[in-house]
C-alpha cells in the first residue's frame, strides 16, 4: 500500500486513475520497472479491455522495447489490427537489426526518425543509401504514427499501408512494371 502511494504521491491525476482498476492489476503495474508514462497506459489498458491480472502481465512482458522486445510476440494489440486485415502473425518474434542486414538486403525501412538514427548507429552509417523512413515514399514524409503513446492502431495501420503502397509502385517503376 506504501508502495503504491509513493508512486503517484506527486501524479494525483494518474493516482485516480490507478484507483479505478482492480487491486492485483496495480500490484503487476507496480512492480514491472515502467515510466509514469507506461503505468499511466497499462492503468488505461486495465479499463478498456478488461485485462486480468494474468493477460496484464503477459501484456507488459511483450510490450518491452529497445533489445528486449528479442524474441517477444508481436504486441498484441499491434496483433489484432493486423488479424482484422488478413495479415498473419502465427511465429513472427522480434529480432534486432544487425550490421550484417546492410549487406544482405536491398532496403531497410525505418518507422520514425529515432529508429533510422539506431539504424544508421548499428550499420556504421548508409553509404549505399539503403536506408530510408518508410513514410518517405509518401506525400507527407516524416514519422509513422506510434499507437503506444497514442493508442490509435488505425491511424498507424493507415500510415504503414500507405507507406508500403507507395513504396511497392517505386519499386515496380524501377523494374519498369
Amino acid at each position: 500500500m506504501r508502495d503504491f502511494y509513493r508512486a503517484y504521491v506527486e501524479h494525483p491525476e494518474v493516482l485516480a486513475e490507478a484507483m479505478s482498476v482492480g487491486w492485483t492489476q496495480n500490484v503487476v503495474i507496480l512492480e514491472a520497472e515502467l515510466t509514469l508514462q507506461d503505468k499511466l497506459w497499462y492503468i488505461r489498458a486495465v479499463r478498456r479491455f478488461g485485462w486480468s491480472k494474468v493477460t496484464l502481465a503477459e501484456k507488459i512482458a511483450s510490450a518491452a522495447t529497445s533489445t528486449e522486445e528479442t524474441g517477444n510476440p508481436i504486441y498484441p494489440l499491434a496483433w489484432r489490427k493486423l488479424t482484422e486485415h488478413g495479415v498473419s502473425c502465427e511465429g513472427k518474434t522480434a529480432r534486432r537489426l544487425t550490421n550484417s542486414d546492410y549487406d544482405q538486403y536491398d532496403l531497410l525501412i525505418g518507422m520514425d526518425r529515432a529508429s533510422l538514427r539506431n539504424m544508421h548507429r548499428i550499420c556504421g552509417g548508409n553509404f549505399a543509401g539503403k536506408l530510408h523512413l518508410l513514410m518517405d515514399y509518401t506525400d507527407h514524409p516524416g514519422d509513422v504514427a506510434d499507437p503506444w503513446y497514442t493508442d490509435d492502431f488505425e491511424t498507424t495501420w493507415r500510415d504503414v499501408l500507405t507507406g508500403y503502397q507507395e513504396l511497392l509502385k517505386r519499386l515496380r517503376s524501377r523494374e519498369g512494371k
